[in-house]
């Protein structure tokens, strides 16, 4: 990654460029495999919610059931995930991730523990455990994303 040509001078400008550096080596990783950032989400989400609905899928996507319908054609298209009839009733289909589709995203959280780690590289342990602390106090109060 090259250095930024004027760096931002306020501390929490420059997490902002860490948290950036994390966004895009996700975002990497996700597009090493093909996949859009929304494909990548559904597989993970399936994965984890085998035979999930269409309506579940999008709430837990935070997308319309139309988006999440387009989504699910492509990834069926490459045999990524597929649409089961429940109890003969057409009109009610789970959708699970194949098991390549689950190989596919298999490897994320580690790699972006190994993304994290290139990140902190610079700092000493003892730096890293003064740097917990003071995020831990700047996040003390806050609420955490998804979190109301």
């Amino acid at each position: 990654m090259e250095p930024l040509e004027h760096p931002p001078a306020s501390p929490l400008a420059k997490l902002q460029v860490i948290s950036w550096a994390q966004v895009q080596a996700g975002q990497d990783w996700i597009r090493s495999r093909g996949l859009t950032l929304a494909q990548a989400f559904v597989l993970n989400y399936l994965a984890g919610n085998p035979g999930a609905i269409q309506r579940d899928i999008a709430q837990a996507t935070r997308t319309t059931p139309a988006n999440v319908s387009g989504v699910l054609r492509g990834l069926e298209a490459r045999n990524l995930v597929e649409r089961r009839v429940e109890s003969g009733d057409e009109r009610s289909k789970r959708v699970f991730a194949t098991d390549t589709g689950i190989e596919l995203i298999t490897g994320h959280e580690e790699a972006m523990v190994a993304a994290d780690e290139s990140l902190l590289a610079p700092l000493t342990s003892t730096d890293r455990e003064t740097l917990q602390v003071l995020l831990d106090k700047i996040t003390a109060d806050l609420p955490w994303p998804g979190n109301p």
